[in-house]
């Protein structure tokens, strides 16, 4: 009996459940020497501003004041970005954006002209013509159509499982990654709940695949769009180098959902005759939808420019008879779109006012050509301020690099990857979170930790050895 009970406990202590969580500590632990090296690089960037402005004389006084209030703003800023919202108040990272954007206008760090020119609008105007493409093939019925075709021809569990992670990365690639999230989490928690099954694996493979899939593309996330406006690499560019990448990931979100959560899936049983939901769907609207993707999605990759091939697709997408213009708008992420306005006014005033020539070439021991190194401080930047900041707090530093197109693509990989490492750690995964809450399902922080943390490990170094 005893030697029953040791050969239970041995057993117990081997098990998987065991060797993830030493695989979530060693991930823990590097990513905290990440994020240190992140730190340090705030910091030094920080430090060397204000012993800039202590050393400044008399008759620069004013201009040390200008660099020591656009620091304090800016880091303000950022550590709302960072957390989420003000504790207290109800000052979001939108309201933050704008008010540090007008806070450096106020203390002089730069001028309304220039911050007028700071703004790019070439990513706005993408990032808005790409909601208005995706506000229309979901109120189409398009994305619920196609969700019913692939999940309902999947008898087993490990199918289902494929088809989730197939459906959303694909189209995370070509449209935004959080409005593919938006739409499939309902889809896919109103399946499996009718199949009885255990709805985590499942919701976790939502927003995984869903970041994974959008590294392929410009346009499949908010900060591709930013690197791809700032590098002016091409579409088809971008995409011949980072579509390896999405790929091997999808596969390894596969695998890992997989294994931890062997048995719902490494089993024989398959799924019960089920029947698809009836859905709302106009034909006419969704095959005009389809229709200007495609066209869309050609003329991205003939070359040409982004920015007006979205906004006029989606211009196109709004004249019809069938949605009113109204509901159209109503897809669309507003506060996204000023949270990005706000951003490039605060990091153009923090490089006018403190991110000088010395302060950019004291940075540069941190050896930015190097992959591996720009690899892990963006993904560690990533995960302390969001994605979107860590890109444009990068762009000078970018700039410098002897290669700064490979170097920018390096940037678009981690920052994206590394929005799978916790549950905070892009918006995508708070979207799946919320939505599910909503309809009492628990998506906790170690549950997602568990598998996220390795899958950002094991996907940005493939990332590194490919790029």
């Amino acid at each position: 009996m005893r030697k029953s009970r040791n050969k239970s406990l041995l057993e117990t202590a081997i098990s998987s459940p065991v060797v993830r969580a030493l695989v979530a500590v060693l991930a823990t632990v590097a990513a905290a020497a990440v994020f240190a090296g992140a730190v340090l690089l705030v910091g030094e960037i920080a430090s060397l501003a204000l012993r800039s402005a202590r050393g400044s004389t008399s008759g620069a006084l004013t201009r040390a004041g200008g660099e020591s209030g656009a620091i304090v703003v800016f880091l303000a800023t950022y550590l709302v970005m960072a957390i989420g919202k003000l504790p207290g108040y109800r000052l979001d990272r939108a309201g933050a954006a704008l008010l540090g954007a007008s806070l450096m206008v106020g203390i002089g760090a730069i001028s309304l002209d220039e911050a007028y020119k700071a703004i790019d609008f070439d990513t706005i105007t993408l990032l808005l013509g790409m909601m208005i493409v995706v506000g229309n093939l979901r109120l189409s019925g398009f994305f619920a159509l196609v969700n019913n075709w692939a999940v309902t021809r999947a008898h087993h569990p490990l199918a289902l499982l494929f088809a989730i992670i197939l459906v959303a990365g694909v189209f995370s690639a070509f449209l935004v990654n959080d409005a593919i999230c938006l739409v499939m989490t309902p889809l896919v928690l109103d399946l499996v709940l009718r199949l009885k099954r255990d709805p985590i694996p499942y919701l976790l493979a939502v927003p995984m695949a869903s970041n994974i899939g959008s590294v392929a593309t410009i346009t499949g996330n908010p900060q591709n769009m930013i690197v791809g406006s700032l590098s002016h690499i091409s579409y088809g560019a971008f995409a011949g180098a980072l579509w390896p990448v999405a790929g091997a990931g999808l596969a390894m979100t596969a695998a890992l959902i997989a294994v931890a959560y062997r048995k719902e899936f490494l089993t024989p049983e398959r799924f019960p005759p089920l029947r698809a939901r009836p859905i709302r769907y106009h034909p006419a609207l969704a095959a005009k939808a389809v229709v200007v993707t495609v066209a869309m999605m050609i003329f991205f990759f003939l070359g040409q420019p982004v920015a007006k091939v979205a906004i006029v697709g989606g211009a196109l997408l709004l004249f019809t008879r069938r949605v009113k213009a109204e509901k159209v708008y109503r897809e669309i992420d507003w506060p996204l779109l000023l949270m990005f306005v706000g951003l490039f006014v605060v990091v153009a005033a923090l490089e006018r006012e403190a991110l000088g020539p010395e302060t950019i070439g004291r940075a540069r021991q941190f050896d930015f050509s190097a992959t591996p190194t720009l690899s892990l401080i963006t993904a560690a930047l990533s995960n302390l301020v969001s994605n979107v900041p860590a890109v444009l707090l990068l762009k000078p530093f970018v700039a410098e690099a002897p290669d700064p197109q490979r170097a920018w693509l390096v940037v678009a990989m981690a920052s994206t990857l590394a929005g799978n490492f916790t549950l905070i750690g892009s918006i995508a995964n708070l979207i799946v979170a919320e939505r599910a809450r909503a309809k009492g399902v628990a998506l906790g922080f170690w549950t997602y930790f568990r598998v996220g943390a390795p899958l950002t490990a094991f996907s940005i170094l493939f990332g590194i050895r490919w790029l």
